[in-house]
C-alpha cells in the first residue's frame, strides 16, 4: 500500500548524509520551514532543471525563512559532482535504499515514455516550522517547482 501524505500530516523524521557525509535530521530544522524535494537522478535534464531552479531561487526562498534539501538515491560522490557542476548552494541528501523516499511516498511506480517502472518520483514537500506538512506536490514539475515553492512561501507568510 502506497503512503499518501497530505497537508496537515506530521512529516516523517529522517537522518540522511549529504554529499560531504554530514548528517541531516529533519528535527535539526525544527523552527524553520523546509522545502524537501525528491528527484530521480543527478545530472539528468529534468533533475538539472529542477535543481537549478532551486539554485536560482535560493536567496528568495531563504529570505522567506526556508531551507532547501534535495534527496535522491545517488551516492555522495555523484551528489558532490552534481552540486559542484551546477553551483548548488543547498545540501543533496543520500537516500540509499530509498527508505526516506518510501516513508514520504516518493518511491514507487512511475511511467516514463509509456514504460512503467519502480523508482523515485519527482515529489516536493514543504514542511512547516512545527514539522507538519504545509504542501505536497506528488508529481512536481521540474521546470517550475522552485517558483511554486517560493509562491507558496510568500502566500503562507502574507
Amino acid at each position: 500500500m502506497a503512503i499518501t501524505l497530505q497537508a496537515g500530516d506530521m512529516a516523517p523524521d529522517f537522518a540522511l548524509p549529504d554529499q560531504d557525509g554530514r548528517e541531516h535530521r529533519l528535527s535539526d530544522y525544527r523552527g524553520s520551514t523546509v522545502a524537501l524535494y525528491f528527484y530521480p537522478r543527478d545530472d539528468t535534464p529534468g533533475c538539472t532543471k529542477q535543481a537549478c531552479g532551486f539554485r536560482d531561487q535560493h536567496e528568495a526562498i531563504a529570505a522567506e525563512g526556508a531551507v532547501v534539501l534535495g534527496v535522491s538515491t545517488d551516492d555522495a560522490a555523484s551528489h558532490a559532482g552534481f552540486r559542484a557542476k551546477h553551483g548548488l548552494p543547498f545540501p543533496l541528501l543520500v537516500d540509499e535504499g530509498a527508505t526516506v523516499a518510501s516513508a514520504y511516498g516518493a518511491w514507487g511506480e512511475k511511467t516514463l515514455y509509456g514504460r512503467t517502472s519502480i523508482g523515485m518520483t519527482r515529489s516536493t514537500f514543504v514542511i512547516g516550522p512545527d514539522g507538519t506538512l504545509i504542501k505536497v506536490w506528488k508529481r512536481a514539475r521540474a521546470a517550475d517547482n522552485a517558483e511554486a515553492v517560493l509562491r507558496l512561501l510568500r502566500e503562507t507568510r502574507a
